[in-house]
């Protein structure tokens, strides 16, 4: 890999590239609230369980099949992509984590970092463009590895979740670290699962965790937007 494209991913997967994911905690503020997650030990389990049956595994092979559309250049299958990116979104505010995000991003990136990838998602499709696809596009037309761009993605998903939990429960930083270590193997499975996988693959079971996003919908007291 090039080390100006590694530089550029570490910009995107940077804490402080204005997507506002810090704002979101995919309804780990319910389920803290509801007694679900107390501690580290609940809560590396929990994340696990996203990335490798939820969000996590729709988002990797979304991106995945992003990046190969880009990458061909092939202009209907990254239409049809962004559109199935966009319909499979369990709740109304998992759908606003990763559109929010994904608009941001966009934004950003066209001034910034330059696709053609990116241009025709902002020309031809009206709809929402998700998270995973917006990384996905630039990152293939700045030529970064597809592993290598999944790996990044799913380290800074998990970061910002654990993140959200650090300040939540709360944890202390340690334990946040740990948390981040015990699932390194668990992005890794997923990267290799995604690489692996086709559009025919999608799907999720993660419900109570969906249970949690609508739950905080309603929430009385909110720190996080989903």
């Amino acid at each position: 890999m090039n080390m100006k494209g590694l530089y550029e991913l570490m910009s995107w997967m940077s804490p402080s590239y204005p997507v506002g994911a810090y704002t979101y905690s995919h309804g780990i503020e319910y389920a803290v609230e509801a007694g679900l997650i107390q501690n580290v030990g609940d809560l590396i389990p929990w994340i696990s369980d996203i990335v490798e049956y939820g969000s996590g595994r729709m988002d990797s092979i979304i991106l995945c099949e992003t990046y190969r559309a880009a990458t061909l250049q092939n202009e209907t299958q990254l239409l049809e992509t962004a559109e199935i990116g966009f319909a499979c979104r369990a709740t109304r505010e998992l759908d606003l984590e990763t559109s929010a995000q994904g608009r941001a991003f966009m934004t950003i990136t066209k001034e910034v970092f330059p696709s053609k990838s990116l241009q025709i998602l902002h020309e031809k499709w009206s709809g929402p463009i998700v998270y995973p696809v917006a990384v996905a596009a630039a990152a293939a037309d700045r030529d970064i590895g597809l592993e290598t761009t999944l790996t990044a993605y799913l380290h800074g998903f998990v970061s910002n979740l654990v993140s959200a939990a650090v300040r939540i429960i709360p944890l202390g930083q340690t334990d946040g670290q740990r948390a981040i270590a015990a699932l390194e193997s668990v992005c890794a499975n997923q990267v290799q699962a995604a690489l692996s996988s086709t559009l025919d693959d999608l799907g999720s079971a993660t419900l109570l965790v969906d249970w949690c996003s609508c739950k905080h919908e309603t929430q009385y007291t909110r720190l996080f937007r989903s």
